[in-house]
């Protein structure tokens, strides 16, 4: 994957050296010397990904990482700090300022860039979700550094039980830690719903990253972090681990606040991006109904009505289709109030729901008119359910207030699909039939001819 990298360091030499490398792994890489220019060139040219040195003259790597990530245009750039020093203090203020990882020189190639791909695969997803529909969402979630309040449960998979119970208690607060030595029990605990994983690749009784690979296959836990222990000196499984999908990589001995930090990290990001799903999925769901009653709208219902009407024109299940329209709707408005008339038009959907099969379809046609599809029914199964949903609401009034109840009835037109016929002639049959019952008096079912 092609990827611009913006590579920030005070010393030319270092920033030639990384330059080389990423271009060698054909990335496209702008470069900057001190902390303010990459502020300025991150939010003009928005790169994938940020390495980032931490001793710099001006404003050091510490505080340039903090106002990328106060800042609306770059805190989605994953930032890796790139420095000489190694202690635990450093990596923990790093990870607390933001960053999304911190990697010690002289820099190991092969981890390098397994971390870099990581990091990128993980932005494109969040990309996706953020410019799905042109950025809007970005502006409506929350800022991920918001989202650290929120508790969130974990499960530490390990072989041993007292491995097991410390690294549960490094956790930070508001996460319930618990802990499985029995990988296939783990995964099945992940499957009800867990928001991170550690996983210890250092068990001998187990393959760690099978485990990681049979989390990231299926579709229930794809998408929870998976951090993985991994001892220093095991390069490959490190670099394994993260091909497969793991998040992050935590080296033995684990130090708690180190490991506290990266889990902080990580389901900040976890939030945010369920945050980001849960609005695109609101939108299009938004898309597809009815405001006020929370049935389908007329978009949703012409196109799986023209997808049945091609299906029996192919030799499928035969299908209906039933018009319906409030009796009289307009008098309801002028006489008890338009906020009358809504309470109607919810009460009659729930009436219209309570009467569907699992199959059928209902849809707010438009004002006071419904349509229903019936897949796989005759005119004479459709005309039985019609009559069915006309009793129902005219046997029973329907209450807008406590002291106000209104009797309320509806007309019904249906038609069955003939062969060859399209959708719009369809419901022009079925429009008929409701012209005609409401003609003949209202308060009746009329079949299509």
């Amino acid at each position: 994957m092609s990827a611009r990298i913006l590579v920030v360091d005070d010393q030319p030499a270092n920033v030639r050296m990384l330059e080389a490398k990423l271009l060698a792994e054909y990335y496209d890489v702008c470069t900057a010397q001190n902390g303010h220019d990459a502020i300025d060139l991150a939010r003009r040219e928005q790169p994938d990904l940020i390495l980032l040195d931490i001793m710099m003259p001006g404003i050091d790597g510490y505080e340039t990482c903090q106002r990328l990530k106060a800042d609306r245009q770059t805190r989605h750039i994953p930032v890796i700090m790139v420095t000489a020093l190694d202690q635990r203090e450093d990596r923990i203020r790093g990870l607390e300022c933001g960053a999304d990882d911190f990697l010690t020189k002289p820099i190991d190639d092969v981890t390098l860039f397994a971390r870099v791909r990581s990091l990128l695969r993980l932005k494109e997803v969040l990309d996706e979700l953020r410019y799905r529909e042109g950025g809007a969402l970005a502006g409506i979630v929350a800022d991920p550094m918001d989202l650290d309040a929120q508790p969130a449960t974990a499960l530490v998979v390990t072989s041993e039980e007292r491995s097991g119970k410390r690294f549960a208690r490094a956790f930070p607060d508001g996460v319930d830690a618990s802990y499985e030595l029995q990988p296939s029990e783990a995964v099945k605990r992940m499957q009800d719903g867990v928001d991170l994983m550690l996983l210890d690749l250092t068990s001998p009784s187990f393959d760690g990253l099978r485990v990681c690979a049979r989390v990231r296959s299926d579709t229930a836990t794809r998408q929870v972090p998976v951090v993985a222990i991994v001892n220093p000196d095991d390069v490959k499984t490190a670099v394994k681990a993260l091909e497969l999908g793991a998040n992050d990589i935590v080296y033995r001995p684990v130090d708690a606040s180190e490991l506290a930090a990266r889990v902080r990290t990580q389901l900040r990001r976890k939030r945010y991006a369920d945050k980001l799903r849960n609005r695109l999925d609101e939108s299009l769901n938004m898309a597809i109904t009815d405001a006020l009653t929370g049935l389908h709208n007329r978009r949703f219902i012409e196109s799986r009505l023209r997808q049945a009407v091609d299906s029996a024109n192919s030799g499928g299940a035969p299908v209906s289709v039933l018009l319906l329209d409030i009796d009289y709707f307009k008098r309801i408005n002028d006489t008890h109030g338009h906020e009358a008339g809504d309470v109607v038009l919810k009460v009659f959907a729930e009436r219209l729901t309570s009467q569907l099969r699992a199959l059928d379809i209902a849809a707010r046609f438009g004002g006071e008119e419904f349509v229903i599809l019936m897949p796989g029914s005759g005119l004479a199964e459709a005309e039985l359910a019609a009559e069915r949903m006309r009793r129902n609401v005219a046997n029973t009034p329907f209450k807008l207030a406590a002291d106000l109840e209104l009797p309320v009835t509806v007309s019904i037109g249906l038609a069955q699909a003939s062969s060859g016929e399209v959708m719009e002639s369809l419901l022009r049959r079925a429009d008929a039939a409701l012209y005609q019952a409401k003609t003949d008096g209202r308060n009746r079912v009329q079949a299509a001819a």
